[in-house]
C-alpha cells in the first residue's frame, strides 16, 4: 500500500488525503489547527495524525504533500528534511520553489477549488477533470513522471510549465478575478439600492469574493508583480472601452462585446448537470439532501421543473463536471431515479 503525508488538512489537503484514500493509499496528516486535523480524521481524509511538522516527515511515505497557505508552505519547504517526494498545492509557485530545500521537490497547483473552507468541504471528486499544474523547475523527470501518475489517481489533468509561467497566467486567470469580483461587491454595496437588484449574473460574477481572505491576502502580496501587471493591462482595456463609449463608438462596442463572446464559448463549461426524476411522495427531496451530503460535491445551482400536471417533477443539479458521477450514484443509493448520465 503507498503512503503519503499531508501538512496541512484544509479543503485541498482533505480532499487530496480523501481521494488517494480511496485509490488505496495509507494517509497521514497533520495540521497546526488541532480541531482541524480532528475534522479531516472524522470525514476520513487521514488514517492517523502526527503530533508535529518533524514528526509527519519522518513516517515511512514515498510522497509528502505540503498543503498549508502560501507562507507555511514556504517555511516548509525551507526546512523540510525527508528522502520522500515532496510535492506543494500553494498558488504560487516561484517562491515556493526559491525556497525549496528538498533535492525531490516538484511545485503544483491544482485548479480546482470551492468558497467554503476547511475539511468538512472536502471531497474525493474535487479534482476530476481539473488542471494540475506541475512546475519542471528542478525537477527530474522520473519525479515529475511520478507525480503525474499520482494526479491521475486523483482524476486530474497534469500540465506542465515553469514556475514563472504559472505565476503570470495564474495572475490573469485566478489573482486578478479575485480583485475584480472583490472590487465589484464593494462598489455595488456603495451604491444605494444596487445589491437589492442583485441577480444570477451579479452572483456569478462575484462568486470568488465569497472565498478565504487570509488566503488571498497572502497569495497577492507573494505574486504583487503579476498581479500589478494584470491589473494595469486590464485597466487600459477598460480605458479604450470608456473612450469608446464617450464617443458613442458602436462599432468598436460591438466588436468588445463580440470577440469576448466568441472566446467565452471555446472554453470548457464551469459546470455540468444532473437530472434526478421526484415522484409525488414525501421523504424525495430528503433523499436528495442525503446524496448532496454524502457525496460532498459542489453545488453551482438547483432548478425543480415540476410535472405538467402537478405531482413530481424533474430536479435539475448543477455540479462540477468531474463530479457527475459521483452524484449520480449517490443519488441511485437513495433510490431515485437519475436521468440522462
Amino acid at each position: 500500500m503507498p503512503a503519503v503525508a499531508i501538512s496541512g488538512t484544509g479543503l485541498i489537503g482533505a480532499s487530496i488525503g480523501l481521494g488517494l484514500a480511496r485509490a488505496g493509499w495509507e494517509v497521514t496528516g497533520w495540521d497546526p489547527d488541532r480541531s482541524v486535523l480532528k475534522a479531516a480524521q472524522d470525514v476520513g481524509a487521514i488514517h492517523q495524525a502526527a503530533d508535529s511538522f518533524d514528526a509527519l516527515l519522518a513516517t515511512e511515505v514515498e510522497l509528502v504533500v505540503m498543503a498549508g497557505p502560501p507562507l507555511a508552505v514556504i517555511e516548509q519547504a525551507s526546512i523540510a528534511e525527508t528522502d520522500a517526494l515532496i510535492i506543494d498545492v500553494a498558488g504560487v509557485k516561484s517562491a515556493v520553489l526559491g525556497a525549496a530545500r528538498p533535492a525531490r521537490f516538484v511545485g503544483t497547483h491544482p485548479m480546482a477549488g470551492r468558497e467554503m473552507t476547511g475539511p468538512q468541504g472536502a471531497s474525493p471528486s474535487l479534482f476530476r477533470g481539473a488542471t494540475w499544474v506541475v512546475a519542471t523547475d528542478g525537477a527530474t523527470e522520473a519525479d515529475l513522471t511520478t507525480v503525474e501518475e499520482t494526479l491521475g489517481e486523483l482524476g486530474a489533468r497534469p500540465v506542465r510549465m515553469t514556475a514563472a509561467e504559472h505565476d503570470a497566467a495564474v495572475a490573469m486567470i485566478s489573482h486578478l478575478p479575485q480583485v475584480l469580483a472583490t472590487a465589484l461587491v464593494n462598489e455595488a454595496a456603495d451604491r444605494i439600492n444596487a445589491l437589492d437588484l442583485a441577480a444570477g449574473s451579479f452572483r456569478d460574477l462575484t462568486r470568488v469574493a465569497a472565498s478565504d481572505p487570509a488566503i488571498w491576502v497572502e497569495l497577492l502580496a507573494i505574486n504583487s508583480q503579476d498581479v500589478v501587471g494584470a491589473i494595469e493591462d486590464f485597466r487600459g482595456r477598460l480605458a479604450r472601452i470608456v473612450d469608446a463609449l464617450e464617443r458613442g463608438d458602436a462599432e468598436v462596442i460591438r466588436r468588445f462585446l463580440t470577440r469576448g463572446q466568441e472566446i467565452r464559448r471555446t472554453l470548457a463549461p464551469g459546470s455540468a448537470s444532473v437530472r434526478v426524476a421526484l415522484a409525488d411522495e414525501p421523504g424525495e427531496l430528503a433523499r436528495v439532501g442525503r446524496a448532496l451530503g454524502s457525496s460532498s460535491v459542489d453545488v453551482r445551482d438547483l432548478q425543480l421543473r415540476h410535472a405538467p400536471h402537478g405531482g413530481g417533477g424533474v430536479l435539475t443539479i448543477s455540479v462540477r463536471p468531474g463530479e457527475v458521477e459521483t452524484l449520480g450514484t449517490a443519488l441511485r443509493d437513495e433510490g431515485l431515479l437519475v436521468l440522462d448520465i
